[in-house]
């Protein structure tokens, strides 16, 4: 069971069960920061809205928003998961087509009048090419973006373990690995994310938005799957880690993350890239 992320979004990330994405939903609701909500009313054009959803898993971005945007919408849900576009598209709570596809292969003229981009627990799993291609589709559909749940590389347990920093830190580098050739961001995505932005004009608004979890199925998912991806990363890990879940479930924990509303800006040009000015 992965210990975070949203739906599948690219052609070689994870899938996740539908199952994981059905446990996590309401802390992932709690989670989100309400706070940017209000920027992003302000920023968002007059009359119905049409809402691109990228890596929409099972639709609990469009469950938690449509409610907080009480005007017509329409959303356009995109995933490459069919199974998880079925379940999204019957389950939100707005009018919805499906697209199927690979999200890294996203321009402008795919996002052409998008009022709304927004996207959960996905940045981490893209490259920084990756991400600065989303801005750049972004940007050059005119449209800002909510981009939710991004992990943060930040776990902290109620009761601190003499292990926490080595689970945690083989973890953060799991989380960077290479994964079919492609260099994952990982817990340095926010940052990465809010660079390529920025680089392009826009103006960009975060808030911390951590998962508070407490003894439960959930917390036994996340942390199974998060001392797998430590071992796997770190096989020396392994004596321990039997010992070590024990130790936690009964803990509650806070996992970070953080939410970015990027608003503004225009597409760089075509010699532009991370890293580069404009």
């Amino acid at each position: 069971m992965p210990p975070d992320g949203g739906g599948a979004g690219t052609a070689v990330t994870p899938e996740f069960s539908p199952d994981w994405l059905a446990l996590r939903e309401k802390a992932d609701t709690r989670a989100r920061a309400a706070e940017l909500l209000e920027p992003l009313r302000a920023a968002l054009p007059e009359g119905p809205l049409v809402v691109h959803d990228l890596g929409c898993g099972t639709g609990s971005m469009g469950r938690w928003l449509v409610p907080l945007l009480p005007r017509p919408q329409r959303w356009v849900l995109h995933d490459r998961d069919p199974r998880l576009l079925a379940r999204a598209e019957a389950g939100i709570p707005a009018p919805a087509e499906t697209r199927a596809g690979d999200l890294t292969a996203l321009t402008a003229d795919d996002l052409a009048g998008a009022s709304l981009v927004t996207a959960s627990a996905l940045l981490d799993l893209l490259t920084a090419e990756e991400v600065d291609g989303l801005a750049q589709a972004c940007t050059g559909a005119g449209c800002p973006a909510l981009l939710t749940l991004s992990v943060a590389g930040e776990v902290e347990f109620s009761r601190p373990d003499p292990l926490d920093p080595r689970f945690s830190d083989a973890f953060n580098e799991h989380q960077r690995r290479l994964s079919g050739g492609r260099k994952l961001l990982g817990p340095d995505a926010v940052q990465t994310t809010v660079e390529a932005f920025v680089r392009r004009g826009a103006v960009v608004h975060s808030r911390r938005s951590p998962w508070r979890l407490g003894p439960g199925e959930l917390l036994r998912q996340w942390l199974r799957g998060w001392v797998e991806a430590a071992c796997e990363q770190r096989p020396e890990l392994l004596p321990h880690a039997a010992d070590y879940q024990r130790r936690r479930f009964d803990s509650e924990v806070a996992i970070g993350h953080v939410d970015l509303l990027a608003i503004g800006g225009a597409p760089c040009s075509t010699d532009s890239g991370p890293g580069s000015g404009s």
